[in-house]
Order: structure tokens, then C-alpha cells, then sequence
């Protein structure tokens, strides 16, 4: 992993949540310029969401933590990046991978409309969802064949491979060798939130489930409760409630602001 974040509560729970998971932090960075980054997530009654981004740190990855992790990268089999850091740092880590032989995906999102070409000269995988490809390309993309035709315009700009997700209805591939793109339809199922994309085991699933409704001792959760009344909650390193705190930033990320529950 390769990221800033800022000294405080949110910050100190990312790396230690990476080093709980064998994630390196050796190329993860402190600042006291800026707060940890943090999104919050919005889940509508169709399971579909929104999310605000507050970058914070985030922006502060710079050209010189990339030359410091450049080992690192060097040696990666695949470099993944989006535009949740700046576009400029984003756009040199894509280069020193795309130099190095190293596999590049990119995910331009948040997206943006004037997107530097040299974004998608330097990726081999260009992955974006349809409202992404939309702002990108200025094609409207409803359907599998509107996918199609704003995967063809993408892979003119350089990127090797064009994959577009499309939701409920999947997604599009178009690599540059060939002429017809793959639809890769998902399965249909009842969405209740969108925001996570693991797939579990039916018996993985209900231990989640049954963890996010009680705590420890068996009682309801804060989150839970919050959850079966429909509403956003925003979290700060105040808030007095720890286990509110963990379980909604697993599922929403802790946004700055009060730790009040709006209704909606």
C-alpha cells in the first residue's frame, strides 16, 4: 500500500487495520498538514449509492513518496490506482509501473471530464463504471450496447483493455486485439448495499450479518439499530460510542462531522 494519511484517530485505525491484514505500511505516510481521507456513503432503499469524498491527506502523496516506494513498485506483478489521490501523483505512479513492465490498472474515480491522455497510455486495464464512462466520453451508457460503443471510444485513447461495470447488468470487456467486446453478465440478486464488491459464502454472509446486528454481548448495535431506521450516520475520533464507530466505518468509512444520525 501506498498512501497518506493524517495523524489522528482514523489514520492510526488504517494502518493498524492494514497490518492486521498483512498489508506492508512501509510505504504508508503520516501528515499533521491534513486529516485522513474519508468517504460518506449513502445507500438509497435499491441498494444503489453515492459517496462524498473528502480527500484530506490523501492529497498530499507526492512525487517524493513515489520515489521512495519505487523499489516497491518495481517488484509489484500489478499497480492499481485511482483519482482519490491527485490526478498528477496517480498519473507518475501509472508511468513508473507502465516503465518497469509492471501490470497497470486504473480506475478513474471520482472521474473527470478533461482526463490527461496519458492516463490511458499507461494503463492496461482501464476500468470505470457507466456514469464514469459517460463523463469520459460524452456517449450515454444505459445498456450493454451503449458500453460497448463508449468501450470502443476509451480504447482509442491508448489503454490496452476496456472493462465498463454495469451494475446489475455486469459488465463490458473490449481488449485492444479484438473487435467485439465480451458482456459479462452477473447474477441477479436482491441488492441491499452496493458499496462493499466481496462475494462471500452464504455461511461467511450470515456470520457478517450476525455480527453487524450485535456486539459482543449479544445486544443490538448502535449501527444496526441505525441501519434498520435508514440513516446516514457521520463519525468523528470523539465519538464516544467505539463499537458505533467500528462497525459503521466497515460499512460506510468515517466522514468528518458530528456523530449525530440524520434520518432520511
Amino acid at each position: 500500500m501506498i498512501c497518506k494519511v493524517g495523524k489522528d484517530f482514523f489514520g492510526d485505525n488504517y494502518i493498524q487495520n492494514f497490518k492486521d491484514n498483512d498489508v506492508h505500511t512501509d510505504f504508508v505516510w503520516q501528515t499533521s498538514d491534513a486529516a485522513t481521507g474519508a468517504a460518506s456513503i449513502t445507500v438509497n432503499d435499491a441498494g444503489e449509492n453515492a459517496i462524498v469524498i473528502v480527500a484530506g491527506a490523501n492529497m498530499l502523496l507526492g512525487e517524493m513518496e513515489l520515489q521512495q516506494a519505487l523499489p516497491a513498485i518495481r517488484k509489484a506483478k500489478v499497480l492499481v490506482c485511482q483519482l482519490e489521490i491527485s490526478a498528477q501523483t496517480s498519473l507518475q505512479a501509472l508511468q513508473m509501473a507502465h516503465d518497469n513492465k509492471v501490470k497497470t490498472i486504473f480506475n478513474p474515480a471520482p472521474a473527470v471530464p478533461e482526463l490527461d491522455y496519458s492516463f490511458y497510455r499507461v494503463s492496461d486495464v482501464f476500468c470505470c463504471n457507466e456514469s464514469e464512462a459517460e463523463l469520459l466520453t460524452g456517449y450515454s451508457v444505459n445498456n450493454v450496447e451503449d458500453a460497448h460503443h463508449a468501450a470502443q471510444e476509451l480504447l482509442k485513447r491508448g489503454c490496452t483493455a476496456v472493462i465498463i461495470t454495469l451494475g446489475p447488468q455486469g459488465c463490458v470487456v473490449l481488449k485492444a486485439q479484438d473487435k467485439t467486446s465480451t458482456h459479462v453478465p452477473s447474477t441477479a440478486v436482491k441488492a441491499v448495499d452496493t458499496t462493499c464488491s466481496v462475494s462471500p459464502s452464504r455461511e461467511e454472509a450470515e456470520e457478517r450479518q450476525r455480527r453487524s446486528r450485535h456486539d459482543g454481548r449479544g445486544q443490538p448495535t448502535i449501527a444496526s439499530q441505525l441501519v434498520r431506521r435508514k440513516c446516514l450516520c457521520h463519525l468523528t475520533d470523539r465519538s464516544p460510542d467505539l463499537t458505533f464507530a467500528k462497525v459503521c466505518r466497515g460499512h460506510w468509512w468515517g466522514a468528518e462531522g458530528g456523530s449525530a444520525c440524520h434520518p432520511r
